[in-house]
């Protein structure tokens, strides 16, 4: 059950970030940009969040979360053919960067617990 309560937490912060990021500098649908933040989101759960930051720690993992955005971000605008800049993505790196460190220092990092009945 944690899994699926930190996997969404992170989605819902990842998507606002990148949704608003790509529909603004990119001019993207909601549904792309969506699509976008959700494979994104799925990839740095997993690589970031399951293999880097349990086996390092919160400054590597989220070091190694920017480098995954930058990169699947310019890879996606290249494939997409979006007229986004790398400074627009740089920008775009370092905010969900921000949010990353505190998604891991906040909730990844502490036992997050679910009420049940």
């Amino acid at each position: 059950m944690m899994f699926v309560v930190k996997f969404v937490l992170k989605w819902i912060i990842n998507g606002v970030i990148i949704i608003g990021f790509l529909m603004y500098f990119a001019s993207v649908s909601f549904t792309t940009a969506a699509t976008t933040a959700t494979a994104l989101t799925i990839i740095s759960y997993f690589a970031g969040d399951h293999m880097i930051l349990r086996s390092t720690n919160n400054t590597i993992a989220t070091l190694a979360d920017a480098v995954l955005t930058f990169a699947f971000l310019w890879l996606v605008s290249y494939l997409m053919k979006w007229d986004l800049s790398a400074v627009e993505i740089l920008v775009t790196t370092v905010i969900l960067g921000a949010a990353e460190w505190f998604i891991h220092r906040y909730v990844f990092q502490r036992k997050l617990s679910v009420q049940g009945s």
